[in-house]
């Protein structure tokens, strides 16, 4: 199995950009920019890595995107949807993402200990999200090597206005051999600070790029930050 998503995370601290086209808090994001466009300027600026929204319904983003943006950077990438069958995995893979989000909070636990089987089976790392203690122990016990906790409410779509105390909180119940990514709410450098020294190895940051006036600037002040607690 290729470890591509696992191996650009753990080469140094890491901001993940997120490509969305929509917040369900703070509406469109793309502004008339081209999601595309803007994957390829990311990759250009050393992202090691993307994630791709392809949810359409609340996020604006669709399998096509991701399929598209697969075809043209040669960066691993992550699909973040609500994913809920075997059928969803193997779309996935077809898509051209090395790496799925399942999220705990809208899975049964059987389901998710089925769907990360069956995804390391099809050669897809499972990045197992969590945003409770109880979700942190079971997801602990499936050995994942990718965890990612939530600081926001995705059951509300995370219209919470939560940063990176989450990530503080759950942290230290991380599996030990897990790479740590804290998810959402990071919207500043003091943000991935926090999450950085709370052990998060990684952020993924989607609003904050999109919302920002000038992207690349932000992106690198994030990244910066986040090598500097490296």
């Amino acid at each position: 199995m290729s470890h591509r998503f696992y191996t650009a995370l753990a080469a140094a601290p890491t901001v993940i950009p997120d490509i969305k086209a929509v917040s369900p808090k703070h509406g469109d994001l793309l502004r008339g920019r081209s999601p595309l466009t803007v994957a390829k300027e990311l990759t250009n600026l050393g992202a090691p890595c993307l994630s791709v929204v392809t949810e359409a319904a609340n996020f604006g983003g669709s399998p096509t995107l991701l399929q598209q943006i697969s075809a043209s950077v040669s960066v691993p990438l992550l699909r973040k949807d609500f994913i809920e069958t075997s059928d969803d995995l193997a779309e996935t893979l077809d898509l051209g993402a090395s790496a799925v989000l399942l999220i705990a909070a809208t899975l049964t636990q059987p389901t998710l200990g089925m769907l990360y089987e069956q995804a390391l089976h099809l050669g897809l790392e499972p990045l197992v999200e969590v945003h409770t203690p109880e979700e942190m122990t079971f997801a602990a016990a499936l050995g994942p090597r990718l965890l990612g906790i939530n600081n926001r409410d995705i059951l509300n779509l995370e219209r919470d206005g939560a940063g990176p105390g989450l990530t503080q909180t759950l942290a230290p119940t991380r599996p030990p051999d897990a790479l740590l990514i804290s998810e959402s709410g990071i919207l500043s450098p003091a943000d991935v600070r926090r999450a950085r020294l709370a052990g998060a190895d990684a952020v993924l940051v989607g609003t904050a790029l999109w919302q920002a006036s000038d992207m690349a600037v932000a992106y690198r002040e994030l990244c910066a930050t986040m090598q500097h607690y490296g």
